[in-house]
């Protein structure tokens, strides 16, 4: 139990409350009042978010960069907001990670408080006063311009909203868009490949072709490393919540373990796939295996 003079006055904000009696632990409140050093902090930098035929999908790629320096590989830059919602982070990565982790917690609260879910529109203002608060940081260089996108249980359909470094709101209705550094060549990409009719796995490639072709002209925007496995990171939400977009894979991934093991077809059924030497050399190792055990050849063919 908190003590009298601690508890909420008739407010569901979290970041209201931390700002009143805790505003040290507030994003950014150690700012320093010299001249910028945006690139001495990791930034993050490209994030797109695409809508479907019931569903939102974020996708973001997985470099920060301090300057011309790779600062990280493998970070993470899309996260669950709550059960209906994501965002992406774009821009000097450690302000964006505590603004991230406040947003949570304010999307919590407010359910814990109210006994409800906060709408989108709720959610989407929510975040612009907390980018707000960030404005004098952003002064100096260290600016933080997440991508926010929920499914919105009203419509029943995916939305997107995107931010300037003021605070603004800007609800997105070309059904995509994208932010950080290579978003203009992601959105560029885009235009050609997505269309309001996309189904869900569509969409996700559609996505991913993007980010690569950002990666392909941005420096500071990394695309797949096969040799380290480092994937970009997709998130999708549908009216049953958020989830990673790999979690109904299971069926692409046995298709092409099905392929990797010289396997054609789908289901169990499906036949071995041999060309002729690799027929013939089957049949010399049979024949040499029957002749060790002084027996006859089961099943060969001429």
């Amino acid at each position: 139990m908190l003590p009298e003079g601690n508890r909420l006055s008739g407010s569901s904000s979290f970041a209201d409350y931390l700002a009143s009696h805790a505003p040290h632990l507030m994003p950014g409140a150690a700012a320093h009042t010299g001249g910028a050093h945006g690139d001495l902090a990791p930034h993050g930098t490209t994030i797109i978010a695409a809508t479907f035929d019931g569903g939102v999908i974020m996708a973001g790629d997985r470099r920060a960069t301090m300057g011309n320096i790779i600062a990280q590989r493998d970070i993470e830059k899309v996260f669950p907001a709550d059960e209906y919602s994501c965002i992406g982070i774009a821009g000097s990565a450690g302000l964006a990670l505590e603004m991230v982790r406040l947003f949570q917690v304010e999307l919590e609260h407010y359910e814990k408080i109210e006994g409800t879910v906060l709408s989108a529109d709720g959610k989407a203002n929510r975040l612009a006063a907390l980018i707000r608060g960030n404005l004098g940081l952003a002064m100096q260089g260290l600016a933080v311009v997440p991508l926010f996108a929920g499914f919105d249980l009203e419509t029943q359909q995916g939305r997107i909203f995107s931010y300037d470094v003021t605070g603004g709101r800007y609800e997105e209705h070309s059904g995509f868009h994208s932010v950080g550094s290579g978003s203009m060549f992601a959105r560029g990409s885009l235009k050609k490949l997505y269309s309001p009719q996309l189904t869900e796995g569509d969409c996700v490639t559609a996505t991913i072709q993007a980010l690569y072709d950002a990666a392909d002209d941005d420096s500071a925007t990394g695309g797949p490393g096969l040799t380290r496995r480092i994937f970009p990171v997709v998130g999708v939400v549908t009216s049953r919540g958020h989830r990673p977009a790999c979690r109904r894979g299971g069926a692409l991934r046995r298709r092409r373990r099905r392929l990797r093991h010289g396997r054609v077809g789908s289901g169990s059924r499906a036949l071995p796939r041999r060309d002729h030497h690799q027929r013939r050399a089957g049949r010399r190792t049979r024949h040499r295996r029957a002749h060790r055990r002084g027996g006859r050849v089961r099943g060969r063919r001429s």
